[in-house]
């Protein structure tokens, strides 16, 4: 229903439409018509009163006022149900919830005199007869008090009965379980009680506390109990800064004096064998015991201070996990768990990109509950500065996720809403959100003065017990823990945290000055080196896995193109064992990786056809759309080909790539951007995790980057993937960035991510024209055994001996073609031209070795690329190259400029052809 439809209206329009109605159906929307259909037809199957004391018979015609009374009725529980959380006791700070005029008794429509009337309606309590003001009261409990349900906005009608069910069926005279209380009292007072610890212990240090917000912890600790019936074994848990310390001592159990040690003046951040991070970014993995003596897994992603960069990271990971555990039908084992500020949650658009991947097929993860420390400010900004919604939630609504709104000084309220919202997930599939309205008892750090931008407020605060007090009291009030066994179980946290600090003087002391934790967390893999890898694969195996590349079923009515141009071109490479170009090259190394038992994954934005057309890796029936996939058909007993056309988005998707390559290391996983040009939109993926993440957190990855790359002459958008910024973060070997110049070359690079022990990222600038180029074609031998990848190919097309060369052309990637061509029409004999193919890590002992060979030309080299002179690979290479030859380095490309390429297709071909002469002339 849309927003016009009756739980929005005051009785007197309703009145007025159903009037209206019953005139002329005609003469009011469909919509009302259809409701007041099914108004008539559900009170028409109530009998009256007179028909009752009849026994029975036919029923009495309803009277005009029967009928708007029961409407209103009826138009009472749509706003409750609508509206009520609206109107709930939400704010911690506040003394009520506000008053909502459509949920008090004139706007709903009704006299102080009708409130004894009876009311029966099969839409609440199962058509239980009761008065009036007996059924406002149980929906102003239900709906507005301590914890407000939104879910109206759901299409499902299942769903939204399932929710209705659960909601209105809860028995609300039923005392909490007195274990339930213990418990969270203990998460309560051990999230207070590490947090002032810290606060008395290391005076002015930064540490980003929950408090006001330690009802997170409950909600934490609640999915950790549930889990186990639910069949559930791993939490995979993203979270953004605040809160991060309590979370990691007290729900992830890492050990104090780790923590405690991370705040001295003797913390060296590379205890992890890297450049380290705060102790407020690094994640942690445990195995957890619950109070029912089950095992849960659980693991918290490191995070940037970006807030929500680490979503999309979590749910591939979650769903790696997933595939590890067989569990990809139901995915109920492995659940994504994500903790949001609210301003971030409202503010920062990878959260709305992330939300979009949840229902779809190949990111989907089963649902993942959100939940959102609720502070109502994000740094100094207020609300209504930081959003244009009401609640911090309402992006949610376009997944239509329900959203629990909690009173985060009720424990368990939040207890309550954290488990329905966990058995929605479980029954569903869905995301669904807890919101955690509560406080942020210091500034934005704890050497920040809320005071100067939001006085009232940190007044308020200030002033305010808190939430672990407020709960002790009650639990006192009502006999369930007396002070004497608050102050026991206070005295015994106490305890814990002073025995941390005494363990990290006990280890100091017997560490010798040295660092008693180097590698306790630590992660190491093997240092990069250029020995080659056997990526090379046996003759008759490429020619088979080549062979049922191109077979379909039988009947299967494959488009008349691809069957005449596409297979055949295929068909021909394969037969006579050359010719073989970039996608087919591409197909061999995914085909030899699943025979060999290793899964694949590739996705991206059009990735199954491919942008340029060049790959299809799916086949589609012109008659039916069915699909047929060649890779997941070449053996009996092969690995998995996961192709997947991703949504419009950059940064979650690379996001979510990145963390399924971090728990996949059996699995070759692939990003590709439509464009090369386009990746920028995942920067701050890129940044934060793929260049640096192994150094600042020990997470290897290996996930590669596909980047199609080359100027063509159609203008500044789709000519560069930005060649230059990811050299600009290369260091400590910490990524590969390639610019191959052969399909053969692709293929072994692609293979050396799963063949060697050594993780690392691969970003590859693919091309575009080089995909149909008639010299950009390998041999199938060159693929074959005793064949690996080169890091620098030697000049193979000489014109003289190479003592007579005295000059040198290094490049990368499309422009070598150009060059090969001039060089070829002009006769050029003393030009060799030297391919640098991996351009970080540079293999300075192979290049060296090859430079050799032309002792006239060690004064004269040329670096030659089709990028603007500010751009491109020049900047990082030159140093290199210069301190490799003793001489200057002389350059050969376009001009600096503050745009990637000429818009124009003239323009472009006067610079690639000047660009090009200049190499053998410069």
């Amino acid at each position: 229903m849309s927003a016009t439809l009756p739980y929005r209206a005051n009785a007197d329009f309703l009145e007025s439409k159903y009037v209206d109605w019953k005139k002329d159906p005609a003469s009011v929307e469909p919509l009302w018509s259809s409701f007041f259909e099914g108004f008539e037809l559900g009170m028409a199957r109530l009998p009256s009163k007179g028909a009752e004391a009849a026994g029975g018979g036919d029923a009495a015609p309803l009277s005009e006022k029967t009928l708007s009374f029961r409407m209103r009725v009826t138009n009472a529980l749509q706003n409750f149900r609508a509206l009520g959380h609206t109107a709930a006791h939400l704010d911690p700070l506040s003394d009520a919830g506000p008053e909502v005029p459509a949920l008090t008794l004139a706007g709903l429509g009704f006299t102080a005199e009708e409130l004894e009337e009876d009311v029966q309606t099969h839409l609440f309590r199962n058509g239980q007869t009761m008065k009036l003001k007996h059924m406002l009261a149980e929906l102003q409990q239900i709906y507005c008090r301590k914890t407000g349900y939104e879910f109206m906005h759901i299409h499902h009608p299942e769903v939204r009965a399932w929710l209705l069910d659960r909601i209105e069926g809860r028995d609300l005279n039923a005392k909490p379980d007195a274990q339930d209380q213990l418990k969270a009292l203990r998460w309560l007072l051990e999230a207070e009680s590490f947090e002032r610890f810290l606060h008395r212990r290391f005076v002015g240090q930064k540490r980003f506390s929950v408090e006001g917000g330690e009802s997170m912890l409950v909600a934490l600790e609640t999915l950790l109990e549930a889990l186990p019936a639910a069949g559930g074994k791993e939490i995979i848990l993203g979270m953004a800064h605040r809160g991060r310390l309590s979370v990691l001592a007290n729900f992830l159990r890492k050990p104090l004096e780790y923590l405690f040690y991370e705040f001295s003046e003797n913390y060296v951040p590379n205890m992890v064998s890297g450049d380290g991070d705060v102790k407020y970014h690094l994640g942690f993995e445990t195995m957890r015991q619950t109070t029912g003596g089950n095992t849960v897994g659980v693991m918290l992603a490191p995070n940037p201070s970006h807030l929500e960069a680490v979503d999309p990271v979590v749910e591939g990971m979650a769903r790696a996990r997933q595939r590890a555990l067989g569990d990809t039908k139901e995915r109920k084992k492995v659940v994504p768990v994500l903790v949001h500020g609210d301003a971030a949650f409202a503010g920062q658009g990878l959260v709305a990109e992330v939300l979009n991947l949840s229902q779809l097929p190949g990111y989907r993860t089963g649902g993942t509950v959100h939940i959102i420390i609720n502070n109502q400010i994000g740094f100094t900004t207020m609300p209504e500065d930081a959003r244009s919604s009401d609640y911090c939630t309402d992006v949610a609504k376009m997944i239509e996720a329900p959203v629990f709104h909690v009173n985060g000084d009720c424990p368990l309220e939040v207890m309550n809403a954290t488990r329905l919202a966990f058995e929605f997930r479980q029954t569903f599939g869905r995301d669904v959100i807890v919101d955690i309205v509560c406080y942020r008892r210091h500034g934005h750090n704890e050497t920040d003065e809320p005071g100067f931008t939001q006085p009232n407020m940190a007044r308020a605060i200030a002033e305010h017990p808190s939430t672990a007090t407020l709960f002790r009291l009650d639990l006192a009030a009502t006999g369930v823990l007396d002070e004497a066994g608050a102050a026991a179980l206070q005295r015994e946290l106490d305890d814990q945290l002073e025995q941390g600090i005494k363990t990290l003087a006990d280890r100091d002391k017997g560490a010798d000055g040295g660092n008693p934790f180097e590698g306790s967390m630590a992660m190491p893999q093997p240092a990069y080196d250029y020995t080659p890898v056997k990526t090379g694969v046996a003759l008759t195996n490429l020619k088979t896995i080549g062979q049922r590349l191109l077979e379909t079923p039988e009947e299967f009515n494959l488009h008349p193109t691809i069957a005449k141009r596409f297979l055949a071109a295929r068909k021909k490479a394969i037969e006579a064992g050359e010719g073989i170009d970039w996608a087919y090259a591409e197909s061999l190394a995914f085909g030899s990786l699943l025979t060999e038992g290793h899964g694949v994954r590739l996705s991206g934005q059009d990735v199954r056809r491919g942008t340029f057309s060049q790959r299809h890796s799916v086949f589609y029936d012109s008659q039916t759309r069915e699909r047929y996939i060649p890779l997941n058909n070449l053996a009996a007993e092969q690995g998995r080909y996961c192709v997947y056309n991703s949504l419009l988005s950059e940064a979650a998707v690379l996001g979510f790539d990145y963390g399924y390559s971090l728990l996949a290391s059996n699995l070759l996983v692939c990003w590709e951007a439509q464009f090369g040009d386009f990746v920028n939109g995942a920067q701050v993926i890129i940044d934060q995790f793929i260049s640096s993440a192994e150094s600042k957190w020990q997470r290897p990855s290996h996930v590669t980057l596909l980047l199609p790359h080359g100027y063509e002459g159609q203008g500044p958008e789709h000519s560069s993937a930005r060649l230059e910024r990811f050299l600009q973060l290369c260091a400590g070997g910490n990524m590969q960035v390639c610019n191959f110049t052969t399909p053969a070359q692709y293929f072994h690079a692609l293979r050396r991510q799963i063949k060697r022990s050594t993780r690392k990222p691969l970003v590859v600038m693919t091309p575009k024209s080089l995909l149909r180029h008639p010299k950009c074609v390998s041999k199938l031998t060159e693929m074959a055994e005793d064949t690996t990848f080169k890091e620098v190919l030697d000049d193979d097309k000489l014109l003289a001996p190479p003592e007579r060369i005295t000059r040198l052309i290094l490049c990368s990637g499309k422009v070598y073609y150009d060059l090969l061509e001039f060089r070829e029409e002009n006769e050029i004999k003393n030009a060799a031209i030297i391919r640098i193919e991996q351009l970080y890590p540079l293999n300075y002992e192979m290049l060296k070795e090859i430079v050799a060979k032309y002792p006239r030309a060690q004064k004269k080299w040329i670096w030659c690329q089709e990028e603007p002179r500010n751009m491109g690979a020049f900047y990082y290479i030159r140093p290199r190259l210069e301190e490799l030859s003793n001489h200057k380095l002389r350059y050969a490309g376009r001009e600096r400029s503050s745009s990637p390429a000429a818009g124009s297709k003239a323009i472009h071909s006067l610079e690639q052809d000047k660009l090009v002469e200049s190499a053998f002339s410069v």
